[in-house]
Formats: C-alpha cells, sequence, structure tokens
C-alpha cells in the first residue's frame, strides 16, 4: 500500500510559514493584501472563495473581498482590476474561474497587473515560467511540487508523465519538473497508447478531469501518482482522475479530497506574501 502524501496537513504548516513571513513584514508597516473578485453565484466557486478567506484571515493576509453580481458587466469588471492595480495595500489580485459567458476571461486575465498576479498566470509571469525566471508560480504546480519535496522526491532523472495540457496545471505543471530536470512527457485527448506512456512513468501527476479515468494496471509499480482532479459523481461523492486501487502499486500518492486541494490555497498566499515582498522591495529608496 502506498504512502498517501497528506495535502490538509502539509498546507496547515505551509499556512503557518506564511504568517510567520507576514509578521516580518508587518515589522516594516507592510500587510499583504489579496483582492479576491467573485462574479455571480457558482457554488463551487464560492466555497472555493469561503475556503481562502478563511486561509487569508489563518496567514494575517489582508482579504480584500469583491462580490458582484453575475449581470456585471465587462467593462466594470475590467475598471475594478485597474483600481486594484492601483491600490497600494493590494499586492495580489484573483478572479476567480468561471467567469460568466459574456465576459472574456482572457482579456481579464491580462488586465490583472503582472506584478500583482496571485494566480500566476497572466502571460508575462507564464513567459517567466518558461524561460526560468522569478516570478509568481501557478498554484496547483507549486503545491505539486511543494509536496514531492515534502516526501523527498528528487525528479531529477525520472520519467515524469503529465496527464493534461491546460494553462492552469498541465503545462505549467510540466515546465516545472522540467526545470527540476525530469524528464517531461505531457500527454492529452489525443495521445496514442495513452496507458503505455503512463507506464513508463516514475512520477505521475493526473489533471484531465476524468473521473478514475486512471486505471490501476496503467502505473509502474513503485510510482509516485499525483491526483489532481477534483470530480463529482452523480451520487455526490468528490473523487479524482485516479482509480483508488492504484494506491496498492505506487509509492506515493494523493488523495482525493485532501490531497492537492488544500495545497492549492496555501501557495496562493506564499504568491500573495512573495508579491508583497517584491513591491517593497521596488518602493525601497534608491
Amino acid at each position: 500500500m502506498g504512502k498517501l502524501i497528506d495535502g490538509k496537513a502539509l498546507a496547515l504548516q505551509k499556512v503557518e510559514q506564511v504568517r510567520r513571513s507576514v509578521e516580518a513584514l508587518q515589522t516594516d508597516d507592510i500587510t499583504p493584501g489579496l483582492a479576491v473578485i467573485l462574479v455571480g453565484n457558482d457554488p463551487a466557486s464560492a466555497i472555493y472563495v469561503r475556503n481562502k478567506t478563511r486561509a487569508c484571515a489563518q496567514a494575517g493576509i489582508a482579504n480584500l473581498q469583491h462580490d458582484l453580481p453575475a449581470t456585471t458587466s465587462e467593462a466594470a469588471l475590467l475598471q475594478l482590476v485597474a483600481t486594484l492595480n492601483a491600490d497600494p495595500q493590494v499586492h495580489g489580485i484573483l478572479v476567480q474561474q468561471p467567469l460568466p459567458a459574456h465576459i472574456n476571461a482572457q482579456r481579464v486575465l491580462e488586465a490583472i497587473a503582472p506584478e500583482k498576479d496571485a494566480d500566476g498566470f497572466h502571460p508575462t509571469n507564464m513567459g517567466r515560467l518558461a524561460l526560468g525566471l522569478p516570478g509568481p508560480r501557478p498554484c496547483t504546480p507549486l503545491g505539486v511540487m511543494q509536496m514531492l519535496a515534502h516526501i523527498g522526491y528528487d525528479p531529477a532523472g525520472r520519467e515524469a508523465v503529465v496527464l493534461g495540457r491546460s494553462a492552469i496545471v498541465g503545462k505549467p505543471m510540466g515546465l516545472m519538473l522540467l526545470a527540476a530536470h525530469a524528464t517531461v512527457t505531457w500527454c492529452h485527448s489525443r495521445t496514442a497508447d495513452l496507458p503505455s506512456h503512463v507506464r513508463r512513468a516514475d512520477l505521475l501527476v493526473a489533471a484531465i478531469g476524468k473521473p478514475h479515468f486512471v486505471h490501476a494496471d496503467w502505473v509502474k509499480p513503485g510510482a509516485v501518482v499525483i491526483d489532481v482532479g477534483i470530480n463529482r459523481t452523480p451520487e455526490g461523492r468528490i473523487v479524482g482522475d485516479v482509480e483508488p486501487a492504484v494506491a496498492g502499486f505506487a509509492s506515493h500518492c494523493s488523495p482525493v479530497p485532501g490531497g492537492v486541494g488544500p495545497m492549492t490555497i496555501a501557495m496562493l498566499l506564499q504568491n500573495t506574501v512573495w508579491l508583497a515582498a517584491q513591491s517593497a522591495r521596488r518602493n525601497e529608496p534608491k
């Protein structure tokens, strides 16, 4: 039986580390501020935002919540983003996805100042990730890297397979693993003979959004398996992309729920504090 990676416990440790970093910044009269914009009343988004709000309070980060009706125009949302970009009390901005259909999500994302991009999704910051330059990193892949470090797993020289190529998880996950000297294979909906690719993996990261898509007999014995999927079954249960039986083959695996999800929020807080520290350095007298 593989060892479960307790993302919830690790996230609590990371939030405590963030809290200590916040206290250090407050000695210089800097309180990191995170502005979270929620448009509409999507139930899952509301839960995510509530969890982020709670985590901000635990870490001592100022939570600047903006709840907007679903009828909010794109122009009004862009104006709010511009106002937050100019507010020195705001160090990180997050616009909760998904947005209503009448709003161009990419346009809103690109309107966020790169130096306030708490999610790490701005094209500038994605480019910095690809080039190996400093910047805020997408929270879920960053959380996965922290989980690997926690179990003492070094990706260098390992065969890493990433299932999924989204800009939120799959692409940045592969880039982070590549930067850690893994040999990376991205797989997706058009990959031929997917099981054969997965069986080569020393490290598998599944992020495709299909419940129990990865079968136990696809997984190499002793592999590390990180399940990023969060899927709701018709019965209302939350399950991952990987069959539970994979735990019998893997050396380590992350559970769903209680694995990557809590780490994503912890990394959002870490990004916000990092952005606040960078802002303070830019504003130091020359």
